[in-house]
């Protein structure tokens, strides 16, 4: 079996479903009609699968355009609905966060540290 050919039989069972599902919807809403139609088709298997196959293509169709109708009335948020949305600069700045008991024992240690290097630096002399 080829690529092709396994895809147009996903595609005809695809249809073939959607066909059934619809003829089901139709049936409980009207069961006398439905009834009459599937008995004129009798036990002819390849004459009821090409009939729900063109259904499900219709339905398939149907729903196609039902939401392609939805989606264009949906704005699109990634596409620009006015030149000047695409001017606008927003500019931040990052300003450090600073505890301060943090900051008065680190200035402590500093001098400290400073203190110490002196000492250091008068016994090596």
């Amino acid at each position: 079996m080829y690529p092709d050919d396994l895809t147009q039989t996903l595609q005809k069972g695809i249809r073939v479903t959607l066909g059934a599902t619809a003829s089901l919807i139709e049936a409980l809403q009207d069961p006398e009609t439905s009834n009459q139609r599937f008995s004129e088709l009798g036990g002819d298997v390849n004459r009821l699968t090409e009939e729900l196959e063109v259904k499900g293509e219709t339905t398939e169709r149907e729903a196609r355009q039902f939401v392609d109708g939805l989606l264009s009335q949906v704005p699109n948020p990634f596409g620009s609905s006015s030149p000047s949305a695409r001017e606008t600069t927003i500019t931040t700045v990052a300003s450090p966060v600073v505890n301060t008991a943090v900051q008065s024992d680190l200035e402590a240690l500093t001098l400290e540290l400073a203190e110490i290097r002196r000492e250091i630096e008068a016994l090596k002399s």
